[in-house]
């Protein structure tokens, strides 16, 4: 660490995200000396407008099924089900701003100076604070820049009507009529979840199919499923314009098709959040990628300026974000040389209806990196839908490296695969082969323990 004299902080962190928080509570807890500023929310994207709400709004979608399923199981409503969007978003308002205080209380608690203000590097070691109470110099031995991301819209005529994947959580009213455009899991997510909330759901994705980079099989079983619960895809399409009108607006498609719709969502990417922050005029500038560039340090071309989560080229995932700054801190801060983070095995989620969970490598991915693998997978009506009369499907699938048998990726679609998946990863990671899946025992009945008795080959 820096000499104390030298500059007034060991670390200063500007965005107090997951991973900036992260860092700053480790550093301090280490004995170095930390600020962090941030002048938007505590949180960042994850906890305000990505992972908590989205996930809270999911949970709200998911009732429209169990509603329908639990007649089935002999429990009748004597009343329609009645959704409120405002009740879920005030709801929803009340759980983050009740987790804003919780980071702050762990700031707080770890001794970390917090400062609510617009900060821009000025220098390889100074910053300048914008807030209120006007400007303010800091000095610091390393500066880390973990401001996210920030999402991106196209240009085309209409494109100021759209809303953005910040600002869909926050819609005055609820849209009878929702629109999509994109094919990402932040647009395939929403897509599930209006659509569950009772809007009128359409997605729009230039190319043939959703979720590019995921397995194919995976993304076809999705399509098919978000079919069934009445999602409607138009692929190989793309906005031509969209004209605001009495009752909506009309969306012109490069199809020649028209949809009227009251609200269009623009989940068409997110951006490194790094405008105005100055990394430019110290010579740091993005990849191809749009991606800040950093060593296996996390150092950019100035060394003592440091960059992690969405900022870098690495999977935009919170718990990314987490291990890195743990990661950092041991570099920077411990004076260790912790083994690099295996990027290969990190499981992911899209909660989608149903959902969709993955871990290691897609089907396609491992026949580029193997001479030979082998497939087992299966679909299957869940036991609970034999009563339920839902025609909802599960896929589960294991991708074996055929000389080695280890089991190098698995993959889900149905009910609770992020909950399930999460279980296997520990497998993945660990290596461990399609002997050892078969040696053990299943949990019956459950779902889950037909990754356990896949025993039929599916293909080479």
């Amino acid at each position: 660490m820096a000499d104390a004299a030298s500059y007034e902080y060991d670390l200063f962190v500007i965005g107090a995200g997951s991973g900036g928080v992260r860092a700053a509570r480790m550093a301090a807890a280490e004995g170095a000396s930390v600020g962090i500023a941030e002048d938007r929310y505590l949180g960042g994207t994850c906890v305000n407008v990505g992972c908590v709400p989205k996930k809270l709004y999911s949970y709200a979608a998911n009732f429209h099924d169990s509603f329908d399923d639990a007649a089935g199981f002999g429990w009748e409503l004597d009343t329609p089900a009645r959704f409120d969007w405002p009740t879920l978003r005030e709801n929803k308002k009340g759980e983050i701003k009740r987790l804003n205080g919780i980071y702050q209380r762990l700031l707080e608690n770890a001794g970390v100076a917090l400062f609510n203000a617009r900060a821009t590097v000025v220098d390889a070691h100074t910053v300048m604070l914008v807030s209120d109470q006007g400007e303010q110099r800091v000095t610091a031995a390393k500066i880390l820049v973990a401001t996210g991301g920030w999402p991106w819209v196209p240009d085309f005529p209409g494109c100021e009507y759209v809303v953005d994947s910040n600002q869909v959580f926050d819609l005055d009213t609820f849209p009878e009529r929702f629109l999509v455009l994109g094919g990402g899991y932040i647009a395939v997510e929403f897509a599930s979840i209006f659509s569950g909330l009772g809007s009128d759901t359409h997605l729009i994705y230039r190319r043939d199919l959703f979720l590019r980079g995921f397995d194919h099989e995976v993304r076809e079983f999705t399509r098919d499923e978000m079919q069934r619960k009445d999602v409607q895809l138009h692929f190989n399409v793309n906005i031509v314009q969209i004209e605001k009108g009495s009752g909506g607006y009309r969306v012109t498609l490069t199809d020649g098709e028209v949809l009227e719709v009251d609200t269009v969502l623009a989940a068409t990417g997110r951006h490194a959040n790094i405008e105005g922050l100055g990394l430019d005029t110290l010579g740091i500038t993005p990849d191809a990628q749009g991606k800040v560039p950093v060593n296996e340090r996390f150092e950019t071309a100035v060394p003592s300026i440091l960059a992690l989560g969405d900022l870098i080229d690495t999977p935009e995932l919170t718990p990314v974000a987490l291990a890195e700054a743990m990661q950092l801190v041991d570099i920077h801060f411990k004076s260790e040389t912790p083994p690099p983070l295996d990027y290969s095995t990190i499981p992911t989620a899209v909660f989608c209806h149903p959902n969709i969970a993955t871990v290691g490598l897609s089907e396609e991915a491992a026949r580029d990196a193997n001479d030979n693998i082998r497939v087992y997978s299966t679909d299957f009506r869940a036991m609970k839908h034999t009563l339920s009369g839902s025609g909802e499907r599960t896929l589960m699938k294991l991708v074996v490296d055929d000389a080695s048998d280890v089991v190098v990726g698995a993959h889900m679609v149905g009910e609770d695969a992020g909950e399930l998946i999460q279980g296997i990863a520990i497998a993945v990671g660990a290596g461990l082969t399609k002997a050892d899946f078969d040696r053990t025992v299943g949990i019956h009945p459950t779902s889950a323990e037909e990754f356990v008795t896949l025993r039929t080959l599916s293909r080479r």
